[in-house]
């Protein structure tokens, strides 16, 4: 593993101890479980956006591209 140093305000910090305490684990490893939650959904969105831009740019069909999107969850941007 390698070492980084990060900079949080006092608030952040103290928020992060808590959670780390009632998570009973160090601050590093509630900020690595955090920081890989947040690629994650990260990912998600970019794959999400890449589908939505997909669909609208290759959407021969108004009705079917409505149909889906009815039920489709796409998250808010």
């Amino acid at each position: 593993m390698e070492a980084i140093q990060v900079v949080l305000g006092s608030a952040l910090l103290r928020a992060t101890d808590g959670a780390a305490k009632r998570a009973q684990v160090n601050r590093s490893a509630l900020v690595r479980e955090a920081l890989r939650e947040y690629l994650k959904r990260f990912k998600m969105r970019e794959l999400e956006a890449r589908d939505r831009a997909g669909y609208e740019k290759h959407s021969d069909d108004s009705a079917e591209a409505a149909d889906w999107e009815r039920v489709a969850a796409w998250p808010e941007r």
